[in-house]
């Protein structure tokens, strides 16, 4: 069984080298596809980062009536702790949002000598609402329009940033659905290449494939070599693209991360080197032998 598949090996590496120029096209192919599927990861990590930082400055915010007791404000905070669609539930007392709405108009005199003439504080409690994802505010709205709440609650200016959080969550669809795309298209692309090529070859030694059946090799003896070449496409491709993608990543990343202080490429891509070389190698030798197998069993049907 060894010998066996030493020879299979041997047979296929021979093959590859023979035919090294369309080998070399067939791996052209195949690297393009996995360094856009890579850079979609990327694109994915860094869009993921300007999701998390949008929604840390997204919320909704909850208004209570003046006459709202300090009780049931923090019975509905439970309750929206509770939502699996919540993330954080801040809690803004009266005295609290007097106390920030000072600090924040301490430079307007007017405005300040209009407050000390109110013999009370005019604002109310208030929640802070983050949701764990953008397109979750909606469900957290409507929890709050149930009849529990409509005594307490004065204003919820979900409205007022409903724009930007659908802006956001439109904005990552879009990505991830062009992605997908473009990632399909490449991927057959790659599979028709790789497909072409091992035609090519099998034509190339359909004699040696003729003598192997006529003595009563086993198909897959036949088909052996055939995938070997396929997988080596892949591996050789995947190793060719993280190679190439290093250094660009290495001139791109620093001027990504001062645009998105929160994102490091470069460092996501050295702390899952091995992580996203596996990946690739596995989409490359997926491609190469997924073509290799439709180009052999279509062959030997034909024959």
């Amino acid at each position: 069984m060894i010998t066996s598949f030493i020879r299979i090996f041997k047979s296929g590496w021979i093959s590859f080298w023979r035919n090294r120029w369309l080998s070399i096209a067939a791996m052209s192919v195949m690297c393009l596809t996995i360094f856009v599927i890579t850079s979609l990861v990327m694109v994915s990590v860094m869009t993921n980062s300007l999701v998390k930082t949008l929604q840390d400055k997204i919320d909704v915010s909850v208004y209570f009536r003046l006459d709202a007791e300090e009780k049931d404000v923090l019975d509905a905070r439970e309750a929206l702790v509770d939502l699996s669609e919540v993330e954080s539930v801040e809690y803004v007392s009266r005295e609290e949002a007097l106390a920030r709405f000072e600090k924040r108009h301490e430079d307007n005199p007017v405005l300040m000598q209009s407050l000390d003439e109110l013999d009370d504080n005019p604002l109310g409690a208030s929640l802070n609402i983050k949701a764990q994802l953008a397109s979750q505010y909606e469900a957290i709205v409507g929890f709050l329009s149930h009849d529990d709440f409509k005594d307490i609650i004065d204003k919820v200016n979900y409205r007022e940033n409903q724009a930007v959080i659908m802006k956001v969550n439109s904005i990552t669809n879009a990505i991830q659905k062009t992605g997908f795309i473009v990632s399909i298209i490449l991927a057959a692309m790659a599979i028709l290449v790789a497909f072409n090529t091992i035609r090519i070859t099998m034509y190339s030694s359909r004699e040696e494939i003729n003598v192997m059946k006529l003595v009563g090799a086993s198909k897959w003896f036949i088909r052996g070599p055939f995938l070997v070449e396929g997988a080596l496409y892949g591996i050789i491709a995947g190793v060719v693209t993280l190679v190439a993608f290093y250094p660009i990543l290495l001139y791109l990343s620093p001027k990504i991360t001062t645009y998105l202080p929160g994102t490091d490429l470069l460092y996501f891509f050295q702390a899952n080197f091995w992580g996203i070389l596996m990946m690739q190698i596995g989409i490359g030798i997926t491609l190469g032998m997924t073509s290799s197998l439709v180009a052999i069993r279509r062959y030997l049907r034909e024959q």
